[in-house]
């Protein structure tokens, strides 16, 4: 369990506040609109109204206790600029900042940011991916070069198994599971038989993955 610092609780803050407790944390939600605060009290594990830009206020919040502090502001590039900063100065351990855009970014982690996270961005590019792309279920970047993706099984390798198919010396990817009727079978062993009815979730090269996914 960890103990986290949400400041905004706009959606992007409300929906981060909601998965986190959901994970077994303990979330404190702030946000300078009374409204929005009322809204997220059933959603976090405790809730208080101030200005994330106001020193006096940050230093109330002990943030050098938390273990990470996400400032879910969007809407005020300005504001979330001055609350990364100053939670830094009074000891936060680990700042995750919005940013909108790449500007943004650079100013971010020149005051303070440890982490960056594009949610509008980040979530179009896995859209993209999963419904642009043929034989894609869903994905997962780990970088700009390497992800994760759920794909369908290969008819060539239907009937085969994996240590026949030589999956990590021919095509270049690692299979991480396969997932039938939405049961997940993590690590498959070698003599493990492909199944035209599961998915397979790979590891590997974008390119490399590509490659495997267009198939007749």
């Amino acid at each position: 369990m960890k103990t986290i610092l949400v400041v905004g609780l706009g959606r992007f803050g409300r929906h981060m506040s909601k998965k986190l407790i959901e994970l077994g944390n303990e979330v404190l939600g702030v946000d300078i609109d009374e409204e929005r605060v009322n809204d997220a009290l059933s959603i976090v594990t405790s809730a208080q109204i101030g200005d994330a830009t106001n020193e006096r206020f940050i230093s109330s919040l002990g943030v050098g206790n938390f273990d990470l502090c996400v400032v879910a502001i969007g809407d005020h590039f300005q504001s979330s600029l001055e609350t990364t900063a100053l939670l830094k100065d009074f000891g936060a351990k680990f700042v995750l900042s919005r940013a909108i855009r790449s500007v943004h970014a650079k100013f971010l982690l020149r005051n303070g940011a440890d982490k960056i996270v594009y949610a509008e961005q980040e979530m179009a590019e896995r859209l993209a991916v999963k419904y642009g792309s043929d034989n894609v279920f869903d994905y997962i970047e780990l970088t700009s070069e390497y992800s994760i993706f759920e794909i369908t099984t290969p008819n060539s390798w239907v009937g085969k198994s994996i240590i026949k198919q030589e999956v990590r010396s021919k095509y270049n990817v690692s299979i991480l599971a396969t997932k039938t009727n939405g049961v997940i079978n993590p690590l498959p062993e070698p003599d493990h038989i492909f199944d035209k009815n599961e998915t397979l979730i790979v590891m590997g090269h974008n390119h490399d993955v590509k490659k495997l996914t267009h198939f007749k």
